[in-house]
């Protein structure tokens, strides 16, 4: 007892006298200190945003360049050239896309449990009909009040004749077709689309022995041009080159999910896919360093290659403005205001965390080529809950076109007020629900918004050859658009995190028990 007493008073007496002073030696100014420095100022702003301004700088000499180089007319071999280090910097983006995918879902997927995977895709495929169909629905409005569509812009000489089979139907078959392949390893290289051809008939057989049957060739010939104009054209499922990403993501999803309830059994395959990723993460930072030289070429090509670019610009600058200023509404006013309901968090601090990923989406013009360079935004920079991010920026990427939806919107009403249609309330809630389900059937269908444009105008009856007139700013505005689609995904990740915040804690919970 007394030994106890001492102790505690030995402790109370050096705790009152503090650490020697005098007897302390100073640090020897040779040694090194394995504290690292923390910069402060503008070195700790450089340090955060480096990567940032190098995509910045990237965007801004490429518009230079593009620009400063018009004068010279250069010939279509140099065009090549300036674009050719582009064009490698978007290969080595897109060769990473398929491993990302792969790997985060099936790791996101087998770290929730199988409820909590439905209760976030539920949460994921709301957010994205309710915002593409409000996008659409903005569209319209924003086409309406600003009318940029003019009778006198195409020229009736330059109208074809041809109109191209195209509806909805289809799309929306082959959406489940690409989502349900029948054969995983051809999904990575071929996607499923519908097709017209002619019926087959007795013609082809007539027309081998009709030279035989007529003396004359002109009988011949007149009489298979009177056959001919008889062919009725069939639908065909037939596979084009391309990667089917849907019906990727939908394997690994279900692949996942199930992987994640067999516990410690499954634990080596998950650890394997979130190795992959964490080495594809890697890699991305290591391309990012080749952002100005890439994302400069891109751009500079893409402005060399375009004809007349003012006369293209003057003609359609209205159509070019209604798609921007809605663009622009919806992200700076209806994001920042969902984020800041459902968060409560400054909703621009989320969004300056994320130009660097809408920098390279606008250069790329690719919501999937900017998918590597998302992820490293939203998990490293936003502190997004990955878990998350690997669920809804993948699905994201091919099912949420929200820019898309707008721009299909503007550009269907745009083309009939151009024919001088006037489109009453049935036409235009047909525009409404077909854009909205034919962006989310876009992952299907490469050239998404100008071939999903021909969809919208046959179910309203609108000449569809006036299409190839929007050609022309097509390359322009669909990036502006894509911005829209990437920060869609992000937006989406954010609020489902927050309204999934309890099921992730019981997670978390429930995984400390589990160790402990």
């Amino acid at each position: 007892m007394e030994m106890e007493k001492s102790g505690k008073f030995s402790d109370y007496l050096f705790a009152k006298m503090g650490p020697p002073t005098s007897t302390e030696l100073p640090p020897k100014t040779t040694e090194r200190s394995d504290a690292p420095v923390e910069l402060t100022g503008y070195r700790r702003w450089l340090s955060d945003n480096l990567m940032l301004l190098v995509t910045l700088s990237g965007v801004l000499l490429g518009v230079i360049l593009g620009l400063s180089l018009r004068p010279l007319n250069l010939h279509g071999d140099s065009i090549m050239l300036i674009s050719y280090p582009g064009e490698l910097f978007m290969r080595v983006l897109k060769l990473m896309i398929l491993p990302l995918v792969i790997s985060s879902l099936i790791a996101g997927s087998a770290s929730l449990n199988a409820k909590m995977n439905g209760k976030i895709a539920l949460r994921t495929l709301v957010y994205f009909a309710s915002t593409s169909f409000f996008n659409a629905a903005l569209g319209i409005a924003l086409v309406l009040l600003i009318h940029p569509g003019n009778p006198d812009l195409h020229n009736a000489d330059d109208r074809s004749t041809d109109r191209r089979a195209v509806n909805l139907l289809d799309s929306l078959l082959d959406l489940g077709r690409n989502v349900f392949p029948d054969n995983l390893f051809q999904a990575s290289i071929q996607q499923a689309h519908t097709v017209y051809l002619p019926k087959p008939t007795i013609l082809h057989v007539f027309n081998e022995t009709i030279n035989d049957t007529l003396s004359s060739g002109a009988e011949a010939q007149r009489l298979a041009e009177d056959l001919s104009e008889e062919v009725v054209l069939v639908r065909d499922v037939q596979y084009r080159s391309g990667t089917n990403t849907l019906g990727i993501v939908f394997f690994c999803l279900v692949f996942g999910t199930f992987l994640g309830t067999i516990g410690q059994k499954g634990q080596v395959v998950v650890d394997f896919f979130a190795a992959i990723f964490e080495v594809i993460m890697k890699m991305v930072t290591c391309v990012m360093w080749l952002t100005p030289v890439g994302i400069s070429s891109v751009i500079a090509g893409k402005i060399l290659s375009v004809g007349d670019l003012g006369l293209v610009m003057s003609q359609l600058m209205w159509f070019i403005l209604t798609v921007a200023i809605g663009v622009f509404i919806y992200q700076f006013i209806v994001m920042q205001a969902i984020y800041f309901v459902f968060v409560r968090r400054n909703p621009f601090k989320f969004y300056a965390g994320l130009i660097q990923a809408m920098l390279t989406a606008f250069a790329t013009a690719s919501t999937a080529a900017a998918l590597p360079i998302t992820f490293r935004c939203m998990n490293e920079k936003l502190r997004v809950d990955p878990r998350i991010t690997r669920f809804v920026l993948p699905i994201g990427c091919n099912i949420n076109m929200d820019g898309t939806a707008l721009y299909i919107a503007v550009a269907s009403i745009f083309i009939a007020q151009m024919s001088g249609m006037v489109l009453g309330f049935g036409e235009l809630l047909t525009v409404l629900l077909t854009s909205t389900a034919a962006s989310m059937s876009s992952a299907s269908v490469p050239s998404a918004a100008l071939v999903l444009l021909l969809v919208v105008l046959t179910a309203i009856d609108a000449p569809v050859q006036d299409v190839t007139l929007l050609f022309a700013v097509d390359w322009f505005v669909d990036r502006i658009r894509t911005t829209n689609n990437m920060l869609g995904d992000c937006y989406t990740a954010a609020v489902v995190e927050e309204l999934s915040r309890k099921e992730l804690m019981a997670l978390d919970a429930a995984s400390v028990n589990y160790q402990v």
